[in-house]
């Protein structure tokens, strides 16, 4: 074999453009992936199920480095295979952040909750859905260890039932499904299933939703609402207060959305509240 032919089946080091140096002197808050669809076992209370994840991953970049490791992103991504909960998001960010040398970031997904429900009253069984997002938001420390912070998200569809209209008429009242959504921040040791988040809400709020009712069930969800009405304010403070109750949450937001029965626009309120 000639010098030429041994030169070119040598294998050489290619250039590694991400990691030149940057003469802007503009740091980057966050720079990562998005819009990541990715299967998932899911570990819950009752049981672990399938769904899908879209995933959100970032990490700060300081201003002297030209761009970041994108593919290591998925890496770590394509590495759980394992069924995942709120340890698994935490356990990423932190697996993250030396491989992609940085000093803070996220990792963040959201999907399909499903939890079994049993109708009121036949007992008939049904699934219901819920949009869940996990957030793990790490961070190194003067001493060289990560911090994180763990944000728990979930939506959840209620019924309520308007007081004025039910006062104001002599049969009736009208009632509409809403929408709760509470973003919660826990310590990232702290144990809170989605289960916790989502019973907050239902049992707040005018009646619960379930996926699949019987005529006895229909009966006492429609007598249970009209026995139970709730403002949107009325919901946003029940919902709020048990969370201020809650000692496993560091802080919150909640926000209530009815879209309304009886006119062409929703009403809303919203509450923040820091330990």
């Amino acid at each position: 074999m000639n010098d030429m032919n041994a030169s070119f089946l040598k294998p050489s080091a290619m250039p590694d453009v991400q990691s030149t140096r940057d003469e802007r002197a503009l740091p980057i808050e966050r720079v990562g992936i998005r819009g990541v669809r990715h299967p998932l076992t899911i570990r819950s209370k009752s049981g672990n199920f399938p769904s899908v994840g879209s995933f959100e991953m970032d990490v700060a970049l300081p201003a002297h480095i030209k761009g970041t490791h994108m593919s290591r992103f998925m890496a770590i991504l394509q590495k759980q295979d394992e069924a995942i909960d709120s340890a698994s998001v935490v356990s990423m960010v932190r697996e993250m952040l030396p491989l992609l040398d940085a000093a803070e970031g996220r990792v963040q997904f959201t999907y399909a909750h499903f939890v079994k429900k049993a109708a009121p009253v036949s007992g008939v069984e049904s699934l219901m859905d819920y949009e869940v997002t996990w957030m793990a938001k790490g961070k190194k420390n003067t001493a060289g260890s990560i911090d994180v912070e763990l944000q728990l998200r979930a939506l959840v569809p209620v019924m309520s039932l308007c007081p004025c209209s039910k006062e104001i008429s002599d049969f009736g009242a009208h009632n509409q499904r809403s929408h709760v959504t509470m973003t919660v921040v826990l310590d990232s040791q702290t144990k809170m299933t989605v289960e916790d988040l989502v019973a907050t809400a239902e049992s707040e709020a005018s009646s619960e939703l379930w996926g699949l009712l019987k005529r006895p069930d229909e009966k006492w969800v429609t007598e249970r609402s009209y026995s139970n009405p709730k403002f949107v304010e009325d919901l946003v403070r029940d919902v709020a207060g048990q969370l201020k109750r809650d000692e496993r949450i560091l802080s919150f937001v909640v926000e209530a959305e009815n879209f309304e029965s009886i006119h062409n626009h929703s009403a809303f309120a919203r509450i923040s509240f820091a330990k």
